[in-house]
């Protein structure tokens, strides 16, 4: 039996990885590809294929009896939380914390940017040769209201700093207190939501979160506000935010949505203020070398004999 660890990126790329010699570690390649790169029996290190979906990323857990570390590359885990049950008590469920912050804050201020001054429509009239002039909402002036504030939601508000935004309110799971200031709990949505003009969402997906911008929420929300979805697609209700934006009450911008990837046809393409990208918050040209830090990182603290880094939940627990 040998003390496998499976990475998606081959080993020789990673600079910093303990040698195999002093680790007694074996270092194996596996992208989600048919076949599996050895018996997952062996593997004690599982590093899961970055996007590649629930059902590659869950696909060896039930044969991996010696695990004891599965790290993402992703910001959420609940692509494999449903694969846990079949491990043993003890595992570390460790996400990419420090990975994805940057690329995702970027796209959350290029979302909230694109929509508020009418970018879509520019290229629209560009490629209809028409020039639309006109007075366009501004990011200075407004209210923001940043609905999960994890470290991507800080790195969002870190980034909204030189808009000269009137306010940014903080809600996550608790109430605190941030380096910049207080942070709501979520009981307290229904008082901030009216006062927002611009609501971005950065929680991660949970039973709790999971349909939290419903009707109720939406319709909280002060008429022209903007929503921007950089989280996942089911923490928003579909069916309820084209209930509101077809009628031009409220927009949206969605690097997510549900379903996902969004099939032709689905009325949110053509839905009126409603701008998409493609899920491609932390897939950027930052990814792979903070990618690459964090796994050599992670797996010399499990030579190591150390607690890994970013540990969401610990199975058995």
């Amino acid at each position: 039996m040998t003390s496998d660890v499976w990475l998606p990126i081959a080993a020789d790329e990673i600079d910093g990885l303990p040698s195999p010699a002093d680790s007694g570690l074996t270092y194996r390649f596996w992208d989600g590809g048919a076949d599996f790169p050895a018996d997952p029996a062996d593997c004690v290190f599982y590093a899961v294929p970055y996007m590649k979906g629930m059902e590659i990323a869950i696909r060896p857990l039930e044969a991996m009896r010696s695990v004891r570390v599965v790290q993402t590359l992703s910001a959420g885990t609940d692509h494999v939380e449903p694969g846990l049950a079949s491990l043993p008590a003890g595992v570390r469920l460790c996400n990419a914390k420090g990975v994805h912050e940057a690329s995702t804050a970027e796209l959350t201020l290029a979302l909230v940017l694109a929509s508020l001054r009418g970018i879509p429509g520019f290229v629209r009239g560009q490629d209809a040769e028409e020039w639309r002039s006109g007075f366009y909402p501004a990011l200075a002036d407004t209210s923001v209201l940043i609905v999960g504030y994890g470290s991507i939601g800080a790195a969002v508000e870190d980034r909204l700093a030189p808009f000269e935004c009137a306010r940014v309110a903080r809600v996550a799971r608790s109430a605190r207190t941030s380096e910049r200031g207080e942070v709501r709990a979520l009981a307290d949505l229904p008082a901030l939501l009216p006062e927002a003009d611009v609501v971005i969402i950065t929680t991660p997906l949970t039973e709790r979160t999971k349909g939290l911008v419903g009707a109720d929420f939406l319709a909280r929300m002060k008429d022209g506000a903007l929503l921007v979805n950089v989280a996942r697609g089911p923490v928003v209700d579909t069916k309820a935010l084209l209930a509101e934006v077809e009628t031009g009450r409220i927009t949206a911008a969605l690097d997510v949505t549900d379903p996902e990837p969004l099939p032709a046809g689905h009325p949110l393409w053509h839905a009126p203020g409603v701008l998409i990208s493609p899920h491609v918050g932390g897939s950027t040209s930052a990814f792979m070398p903070r990618a690459k830090r964090l796994l050599a990182d992670q797996v010399s603290r499990f030579a190591a004999g150390e607690e890994p880094r970013n540990v969401v939940l610990t199975t058995g627990g």
